[in-house]
């Protein structure tokens, strides 16, 4: 890659999270369209949305990622091969924010799950193209880099999972013949699964304190439905323990160069 098309990614990528922040502040000052976006949720009631408080996780996402902005533009960073693996990816992963976000406030609720969709694949391209959790990276780099795509891979998960079942429940799906609260119980489940082997494999505590955060906050906000607040509760157990227990094992990296000494 040549330091013009480093300069251009880098530039590129400063856009793409000025256009995300303003759309976002615009959907909460304005509102877009009239309407909030906690107000249009609430419209379509699932038993997989946490408390509203929760969401406050966005303004730690924002200000990790304005870190992530600034530090990826600094003349120490031009040339970054692990910045250079992830490209252009965050640019993408700042419009598809954005465009879900106009989405979602103009109420085309059927195209507000593709895009999510899309916005978790190319967050799961990140996070595996920076090998996080698996590659020993200086402090600065953990902080400024590793850090916010966790946060924001970590939500992202969540958010999808709560995108896809509000957008069941604008279509009238209720889960039949499957009672409802047995559907939550079985996609908080697939949440824990997702969660389980980001925990295990890549040995990232952020990523599950977000799932923690949010299943604590869908307990407190079910608290009408034992059973999801049952399942919500264990999840964060099961979570917890999984990522306590995975920082007991050695990094890959460690493991591989001792394998190499013997």
């Amino acid at each position: 890659m040549t330091p013009d098309a480093d300069q251009r990614r880098r530039l590129v990528t400063i856009v793409a999270f000025a256009i995300t922040v303003s759309i976002n502040a615009a959907a909460v000052l304005l509102p877009l369209n009239g309407s909030s976006t906690a107000e249009i949720s609430a419209r379509f009631p699932a038993l997989v949305i946490p408390a509203n408080y929760v969401f406050s996780i966005w303004s730690v996402i924002y200000l990790a990622l304005l870190g992530f902005t600034v530090f990826q533009a600094t003349p120490g960073r031009r040339s970054d091969a692990r910045l250079r693996r992830i490209g252009y990816l965050p640019a993408l992963s700042g419009v598809l924010n954005a465009g879900w976000v106009v989405l979602w406030h103009y109420e085309i609720f059927a195209l507000t799950v593709p895009v999510m969709v899309s916005l978790l694949v190319t967050l799961a391209v990140i996070y595996r193209r920076l090998d996080i959790g698996r590659r020993p990276v200086a402090l600065v780099d953990r902080i400024l880099i590793d850090l916010p795509w966790s946060l924001y891979l970590g939500w992202i998960t969540v958010a999808t999972i709560a995108n896809v079942t509000q957008t069941l429940v604008w279509l009238g799906f209720r889960g039949v013949p499957i009672a409802e609260g047995a559907w939550a119980v079985a996609v908080l489940a697939l949440g824990v699964a997702i969660a389980a082997r980001v925990a295990l494999r890549h040995r990232d505590l952020v990523y599950a304190a977000v799932i923690i955060w949010a299943y604590a906050g869908i307990a407190v906000n079910q608290a009408g439905s034992p059973v999801v607040v049952a399942t919500a509760l264990g999840g964060t157990a099961a979570i917890a323990m999984l990522a306590a227990a995975s920082r007991l094992r050695p990094p890959p990296g460690h493991r591989t160069a001792a394998a190499q000494a013997a």
